[in-house]
């Protein structure tokens, strides 16, 4: 294994054991001590390659927003059904936070006052879903009465206090937990032409292959991809 190996190696065990860390306690009560300890490397390793604290914070973020973006990826464009998208891009990010502890840090720390946050998940989560359900109120998708606005409202409002809950209870990102939510809305929010048509529990096959894999940020060095579904 060359230098640049090891260096590769020691940059993703130390966002990993951050990562646990900051799931597990918070970014204020995560020490840097614990996670150079979880990495099974030196204070003077994880030094080398992040400056403090924050910046640790910042690489987990960073990893999980990645990750959370290509899973969301192929909701976007082609000539599916706008609605099926959605609710197959929501299944893909319960697998994504069911399976990948730096995804879940991810989310906790961007809802943590860490200093030199320079992303907003949630906001990203929102605009995509809003552009989704535009596109789907083109397309004649939409129930009347169900305005782009009303049916994201109630769409983040569910996701996000599923991911927030699941926080103590991973068994609400299973799938039927996600499939009897869209029972529920799709007849509410889906023109009546759809009936029938729609999958609640949505057209990806039940078990994704999940692969951790780096992928080199922008000072060359790796950082994790922490799931293998369709990726940019």
């Amino acid at each position: 294994m060359t230098k640049q190996d090891r260096a590769v190696r020691t940059r993703l065990a130390l966002i990993r054991s951050a990562a646990e860390q900051f799931e597990a306690r918070g970014y204020v009560r995560a020490s840097l001590a614990e996670i150079s300890a979880g990495a099974g490397v030196s204070s003077g390793a994880l030094h080398f390659h992040f400056a403090n604290k924050a910046a640790v914070a910042e690489a987990v973020e960073r990893a999980a927003a990645r990750a959370l973006r290509r899973a969301a990826l192929p909701g976007r464009g082609g000539d599916r059904c706008a609605l099926q998208r959605l609710v197959d891009v929501t299944h893909r990010m319960a697998r994504l936070l069911c399976a990948d502890t730096v995804v879940r840090a991810g989310l906790r720390l961007n809802t943590e006052a860490v200093a030199g946050r320079v992303r907003d998940l949630r906001r990203e989560w929102r605009e995509w879903v809003h552009e989704l359900l535009a596109e789907a109120e083109r397309r004649g998708e939409l129930a009347a009465g169900m305005p782009p606005h009303r049916t994201g409202a109630v769409v983040l409002a569910a996701t996000t206090g599923i991911e927030v809950l699941a926080r103590e209870d991973r068994g609400l990102l299973v799938r039927p937990s996600l499939t009897d939510l869209w029972c529920l809305l799709l007849p509410c929010v889906a023109a009546p032409h759809l009936a029938g048509e729609l999958r609640p529990a949505g057209t990806d096959p039940d078990h994704p292959e999940l692969t951790v894999e780096p992928a080199a940020d922008a000072g060359g060095r790796a950082e994790p991809s922490p799931a293998g579904f369709a990726l940019r």
